[in-house]
């Protein structure tokens, strides 16, 4: 009974300190106005009201809801630098986590992951962040063993200074002459010469480097995979499904919500408005073999975005074909300028993104960003 009056107390305090809360409001930009130069939003933030009222509900032994144990770290914990070490049983690691590392480890040190989508190796990458700061992915095997990792954040290090930003130049004096090409069944698939990544094999992990041309060649991201894991992986690309489809939308937008983070830019909402006007062109890309922003009615991207109902005051889009996954697209998107520019434009506040596969399994790729 007494928790009963002490609930009814709590809520009785809310209701009447509502006007005041409103009056903050009101001052705030609530309804976003959006400055094609640049977005300055202020809101006020109810958190600390919510956690405290959450704070009196858990003292009556009432649990959060699910929405509230989703919410993301708070800015302080995610301000603290990561203490990152020397890795002690391979050449590699990202944010202190190797190959070989138990998943209920990993989760130990970092929390659980944000997001779980399929991947072109039949798992799913796991994703990790707080709000895209310290953002890394891993994939595990059946025994819940780091057989993978990925990440575009200054989380790497090695046994011989290897890191982000260091030159190309250095990485090779380091490793030695990167891998020509990989054997996929009877087909040895030679990578291009000059590429934007490296490929090694060391410690049975294929340890691909990509490197930010527009930052002298330095290293920019890491990718770590079991040699065990890319030997299963019969084909060059994996065949088509809707669940690697989904995947692979999900770490494109997760990826380049990172990168903006990485050059302290806000990070985009997903729109699954503008998601189905991106996916519509890459089916229709990989049906009617073209790619190009311009579809065969002679559509732009602004002109199927007015088609589906989409009010927008800055828009654009970013189109990629071919690559096996969205790491090597992404990476591909911020080596060429026009493409970069869309990723790291301030004024963008939502984003949609589509993937679609021909009849070889080889994907396309749309990117659909605007602001309204």
């Amino acid at each position: 009974m007494l928790r009963f009056i002490i609930l009814v107390a709590c809520i009785c305090l809310f209701i009447f300190s509502w006007p005041t809360i409103d009056k903050k409001l009101e001052k705030t930009e609530y309804h976003e106005t959006i400055d094609l130069i640049e977005s300055k939003v202020k809101n006020f933030d109810i958190k600390p009201i919510v956690n405290k009222f959450q704070h009196i509900l858990n003292n009556l032994g009432i649990e959060k809801n699910e929405q509230l144990q989703k919410q993301p770290k708070s800015e302080e914990k995610r301000n603290e630098k990561v203490s990152l070490k020397t890795p002690t049983s391979h050449m590699f690691s990202i944010h202190n986590i190797e190959l070989g590392d138990s998943k209920k480890n990993v989760e130990k040190q970092v929390g659980i992951a944000r997001r779980a989508s399929m991947n072109e190796y039949g798992t799913k990458w796991f994703a990790y962040h707080e709000n895209y700061h310290y953002f890394f992915m891993a994939m595990y095997d059946e025994n819940h063993r780091v057989t993978g990792l990925y990440s575009n954040q200054n989380l790497l290090t090695s046994t011989n200074g290897i890191k982000i930003g260091v030159s190309k130049k250095s990485v090779r004096s380091k490793l030695g002459d990167p891998l020509s090409g990989i054997r996929k069944g009877f087909i040895m698939y030679q990578f291009q010469k000059n590429s934007e990544y490296d490929v090694f094999l060391i410690d049975n992990m294929y340890v691909t480097i990509f490197y930010d041309k527009y930052s002298d060649n330095t290293v920019t991201a890491i990718q770590l995979i079991s040699k065990n894991v890319e030997q299963q992986k019969k084909d060059y690309y994996t065949k088509a499904n809707q669940k690697l489809e989904e995947g692979f939308e999900y770490q494109l937008f997760d990826l380049t919500n990172a990168s903006r983070v990485n050059h302290q830019l806000p990070i985009l909402s997903w729109d699954q408005h503008v998601k189905i006007t991106a996916q519509n062109h890459s089916k229709d890309m990989a049906e009617h073999q073209f790619f190009d922003h311009t579809n065969l009615k002679g559509q732009s991207p602004f002109d199927r975005m007015n088609q589906d109902n989409i009010s927008f005051l800055l828009a654009g889009e970013n189109i990629a074909y071919g690559q096996l996954s969205s790491i090597f697209a992404h990476e591909g998107l911020m080596n060429s300028l026009g493409h970069r520019k869309n990723i790291l434009l301030k004024g963008y506040k939502y984003l949609g993104i589509g993937v679609a596969f021909n009849e070889d399994s080889q994907p396309f790729y749309t990117q659909d960003f605007y602001a309204k």
